[in-house]
């Protein structure tokens, strides 16, 4: 049993992706913590904040170490997030002469942040991979079949004629757009967090865009021109990013289970869709599935919005809101570019002239 749909036993054959959800699995996000803590030890001892001895010890014992689950859990219990028992055992392992060295300068949001960005960045290419596949797919569509004859209809009722090269050239034209938006999106998103306890990095003074700047280097990201511990707006446009996108793969599913009502029949769906008490009907699940999960992210993105009001330089309400939307509008939009290309394997275009 579960409370997601995204998980559920079943549900999740219909509104899972098990490759998007990988990077949201506690595993994924403790490797990630342990690479930013790793990096930043390098970073440290590189510019001689700690000893080289010191980040090599971190950075061994990091290949190994296994904390203790059940010890996380309460201290999230406690403390509110996983990092500070997290720390503690890091440490514990690293022993007591070099243990001390871990984490400095540091605070709970960098490592979180940074852990989150990491993580993401994979699941940017995956859905990249997807959009353009997508679009590659409603081109084939339209080369194929664009000549054939077609009805447009406005607010529901018969227009004037069309083709279908027409319809589905406005299906991709947003396509393109979000591909674009999410080139311009890159720059911004995957950057480093480190800030520091209220982001100042005060315990550098005046070295600490140096280490950020080497901490970034061994990530592979860039550097933000501040910290963003409360301000959220790049993370906010990147769900609403994932909303627009859900959006127009809803507005095709909503056009072609329209298209395949029995009195309309300009397409056919196959293959899937079978009633218990009607055998007689084949319902347009895939295209039923782009519909709520475009309408599933247009509400998720509300929530988004919220947690951009931090109180001063940092939030524990408004972070903690983020922890529970952006993961499933990242699946959810997985799972919609998935469901849509078997969507578009499944759609039959019927040449009624």
């Amino acid at each position: 049993m579960s409370v997601s749909v995204f998980d559920h036993p079943w549900l999740s054959a219909l509104l899972g992706d098990a490759e998007l959800a990988r990077q949201f699995t506690i595993e994924a996000e403790l490797r990630a913590m342990l690479e930013f803590e790793v990096a930043l030890a390098m970073a440290e001892a590189e510019l001689g904040f700690i000893p080289i001895d010191a980040a090599q010890a971190i950075a061994t014992t990091a290949m190994s170490f296994q904390p203790d689950l059940a010890a996380l859990a309460a201290g999230v219990a406690r403390d509110g997030m996983v990092v500070p028992d997290w720390v503690r055992q890091l440490r514990e392992a690293v022993g007591s002469s070099h243990g001390v060295h871990v984490h400095l300068g540091s605070t709970s949001q960098d490592v979180l942040d940074t852990s989150l960005v990491l993580r993401l960045r994979p699941a940017l290419d995956t859905l990249a991979a997807r959009l353009n596949a997508f679009d590659s797919r409603l081109a084939a569509l339209s080369a194929d079949h664009g000549t054939i004859a077609a009805m447009a209809r406005t607010r529901m009722q018969r227009a004037v004629p069309i083709t279908w090269a027409d319809r589905i050239a406005a299906w991709r034209a947003p396509l393109a757009r979000h591909q674009k938006r999410l080139q311009d999106l890159k720059p911004r998103l995957l950057v480093v967090q480190f800030g520091g306890p209220v982001g100042t990095l005060d315990k550098f003074g005046d070295k600490g865009p140096s280490v950020a700047a080497a901490l970034a280097s061994r990530l592979d990201l860039a550097v933000p021109a501040s910290a963003w511990h409360s301000a959220r707006d790049v993370l906010a446009e990147f769900a609403g990013w994932l909303s627009l996108v859900t959006g127009s793969l809803g507005k095709i599913g909503q056009d072609i289970a329209l298209l395949a009502q029995n009195e309309v029949a300009d397409v056919t769906v196959t293959g899937a869709g079978q009633s218990s008490a009607m055998h007689h009907k084949q319902n347009p699940v895939l295209a039923e599935t782009l519909v709520t999960l475009a309408r599933f992210n247009a509400t998720q993105v509300a929530g988004m919005h919220h947690a951009l009001v931090h109180e001063q330089e940092r939030s524990g309400a408004a972070w903690t809101l983020e922890w529970m939307l952006l993961p499933q509008m990242v699946v959810a939009t997985g799972v919609a570019l998935a469901r849509g290309l078997a969507l578009l394997d499944a759609l039959r275009i019927n040449d009624k002239h």
